[in-house]
């Protein structure tokens, strides 16, 4: 029998924390429910759950500042944050820290569990995943970690390194842009397409040093990394 995944949700809304704590345990996961940041952050150290269900807005410790600092300790755990916010920087920002995903409320469970399925699903491709090398470039996916020549290793975020790992599998091809928003983002909208453009962006900075590879915006498809 699968072993089952344990889930940290961190919840200031008793009733919504309580039903979404019950029908993901419906779902098999075994969860366990706080209601604000600092005991979020002490069960995570303690206990060491498997993924992460964050409310952005909650007190004590808010979920964008915890998440940094579970962030500092370990670049692999998938955080998912739920929040009332719709600001495209909010978003943004929430995917900058470190976020894999999140939802707006009001939510459905379905929606919920689908993504939480889904960033299972990515942590086990990244813990089989190898070393690629391009250009005069070492990406370590399971690391996260991207070297150019002899340089200092250059730590990516989460959204970063699985964006690179797609463009790399598909060098010299164009990587459909709704395929991947849907693929690393859970959709196409407005807000995720923004936060890709700003990932886009960082990863064309970064791999700069080496004039023979280029991304590549085709217009009305998506990208191509072209090495």
């Amino acid at each position: 029998m699968p072993e089952k995944t344990h889930i940290l949700l961190a919840e200031d809304e008793p009733a919504l924390g309580q039903i979404v704590k019950e029908s993901l345990e419906t779902r098999d996961f075994i969860v366990h429910l706080v209601e604000d940041g600092e005991k979020a952050l002490e069960f995570y150290k303690s206990k060491k759950p498997q993924l992460l269900v964050l409310d952005v807005m909650m007190p004590k410790k808010d979920g964008f500042t915890l998440a940094k600092e579970i962030r500092q300790q370990d670049g692999d755990i998938p955080i998912i944050f739920l929040t009332a916010k719709s600001q495209t920087s909010d978003v943004v920002e929430g995917f900058t820290i470190g976020g894999n995903d999140y939802l707006k409320k009001p939510f459905s469970m379905e929606e919920l569990i689908v993504r939480i399925h889904n960033l299972i699903g990515r942590t086990k491709l990244q813990k089989n995943a190898e070393v690629l090398i391009f250009g005069d470039f070492k990406f370590d996916f399971p690391k996260q970690t991207l070297q150019f020549k002899t340089e200092e290793k250059e730590l990516l975020t989460h959204r970063e390194a699985h964006l690179l790992f797609h463009l790399l599998k598909n060098k010299n091809q164009v990587l459909d842009r709704s395929l991947i928003l849907n693929k690393l983002w859970g959709n196409d909208d407005f807000f995720n397409a923004r936060s890709m453009d700003v990932f886009i962006s960082k990863l064309r900075k970064k791999l700069g040093k080496d004039d023979s590879i280029q991304i590549l915006n085709v217009r009305g498809f998506g990208y191509k990394l072209v090495c």
